[in-house]
């Protein structure tokens, strides 16, 4: 296969194959592959700017019954350690979050069998009454489905009832990788493939701005990987005129310490720095029809996330002032206000801090 002509592809914005993809993730060297990838950002986002958000990651409970063998932060409804966060603690951690100018909630949780709509429901509108100008970027496909599995209702009526309670977008939890194999070994009492990716669907016909994600280096196999973003991209492709979709993709890889899959398995995290870079870089590539990709700092560190730059993203996420999930499986990595901002101007850029539109935030 001729690698010319795909990288003359690639830069006409056009959609490349699996097998198109392949070649050029397992043939171009990393540099030509980071330069291709670097131009494609150029394209999206001409400059030097590189994007950045002050937000909160506020664990609803930690009651689940997916029970996801890559993650050690869940406990079994019965279990003497399950919490669910209170009013009092979110005003706590609002107010700590409003002191250093942020004002938006990531919101997500366990799976848990007691909580239904009503209950988001209401508190979704306490949140807002107390604190009218917060953002809430909150639950992930896999609550949606739970919840209309619970309901008796479809993703659209309880994505309806969501946003009138004040959802302002939906985060891409609970991807992991998009291969229905994968899923019924890692986390079986999760949703589908499908089902993630029809609440995606409705979820833009509806007009919410969403999120992709992927956790890779596991049992996955690189096809599964590259699939997993064509799947991506067919949805995004059959957006809505008007609106945004997914308006990033943000991969990281699996943290391994003290799951399951590492104590039952012997599965380790086995994504190398050159790995994860190529992955940015391929993500570009293959997604040319999602503007912002976002470099795991929390998950692979300051020096391979600004290499990242120069590889196709265009995003170094949140502070993330409070990470519960990855944090216990070994991501260990930490920014403050200053640090992240420096770390974007050490590695060539300028630092413009965003909200969840990828908006400039003046708050």
């Amino acid at each position: 296969m001729n690698l010319d002509l795909l990288i003359s592809k690639a830069l006409r914005l056009e959609f490349l194959d699996i097998k198109q993809a392949l070649e050029l993730h397992d043939h171009l060297p990393l540099g030509e592959l980071m330069y291709l990838a670097n131009e494609l950002r150029k394209i999206h986002h001409p400059g030097k700017t590189v994007t950045w958000i002050i937000d909160r990651n506020v664990n609803i409970t930690n009651a689940c019954i997916s029970g996801c063998k890559f993650c050690n932060f869940y406990r079994p409804v019965s279990n003497k350690q399950v919490y669910i966060t209170t009013r009092e603690e979110y005003a706590s951690k609002i107010e700590e979050m409003k002191c250093i100018g942020g004002n938006q909630l990531l919101l997500q949780g366990g799976l848990h069998p007691k909580l239904g709509i009503s209950w988001y429901v209401d508190l979704f509108r306490y949140l807002k009454e107390q604190y009218p100008g917060l953002r809430l970027h909150a639950l992930g496909p896999p609550e949606i489905v739970h919840l209309s599995k619970m309901e008796s209702i479809g993703y659209t009526e309880v994505l309806k009832r969501l946003m009138e309670a004040g959802l302002n977008s939906l985060p891409g939890a609970g991807a992991e990788i998009l291969s229905d194999r994968v899923r019924k070994i890692l986390s079986p009492g999760k949703c589908t493939v499908k089902e993630w990716l029809d609440v995606m669907k409705t979820a833009h016909i509806l007009g919410l701005t969403t999120s992709a994600t992927m956790m890779f280096g596991h049992i996955e196999t690189l096809e599964e990987r590259l699939i997993h973003l064509v799947k991506i991209r067919e949805v995004q492709a059959r957006k809505p005129p008007g609106s945004k979709g997914f308006i990033s993709f943000i991969p990281w890889p699996f943290q391994d310490k003290n799951t399951a899959l590492l104590k039952k398995s012997g599965i380790r995290n086995r994504v190398t720095p050159e790995q994860y870079i190529r992955m940015i870089a391929i993500s570009r590539i293959l997604l040319p029809n999602i503007s912002n990709i976002q470099a795991s700092w929390l998950t692979v560190g300051k020096e391979t996330a600004q290499l990242c730059l120069y590889a196709g993203a265009n995003d170094f996420g949140s502070i993330m002032i409070e990470e519960n999930v990855v944090s216990v499986a070994g991501a260990t990595h930490k920014f403050d206000i200053d640090g992240i901002q420096l770390a974007i101007r050490e590695a060539g850029f300028e630092p413009l801090r965003r909200n969840q539109e990828f908006e400039r935030d003046v708050s």
